[in-house]
């Protein structure tokens, strides 16, 4: 299963053991191992998440990209944004991103009863 995958490259490159995530995580005796035929639960995922310092999207295979976005990143546009697959998680060149945000802009002037109802959240 791509979790085991997953938290099996990042233990490496985080230069532990899967016995060492396993305990950090707290999780039961030889957990990780059994993911490589056993969907693992939420809770153990998450912990093992915490342990390696990265998310449960990571693991899951949801996102190439094993860091924590802070709260202060600006999300980035990326070509899988825009259903291009062949630019997958890479942010678009900075150009392109200033041009897509200037249409956002513009857009959000032409209906600004859009802008109210995402103020309201």
């Amino acid at each position: 299963m791509i979790e085991f995958e997953r938290t099996k490259k990042l233990a490496k490159i985080r230069k532990m053991s899967l016995r060492e995530v396993n305990d950090k995580a707290k999780i039961g005796t030889n957990s990780i191992y059994k993911w490589k035929t056993n969907k693992p639960g939420s809770d153990a995922l998450a912990a093992v998440a915490t342990a390696l310092n990265t998310t449960t999207d990571y693991l899951k295979g949801l996102t190439d990209n094993p860091s924590i976005p802070t709260s202060t990143d600006k999300r980035r546009l990326t070509w899988r944004d825009l259903g291009q697959s062949y630019g997958g998680d890479d942010p678009v060149p900075d150009d392109f991103q200033n041009m897509v945000d200037s249409l956002a802009e513009g857009y959000f002037k032409s209906h600004p009863e859009l802008r109210k109802k995402n103020s309201d959240d």
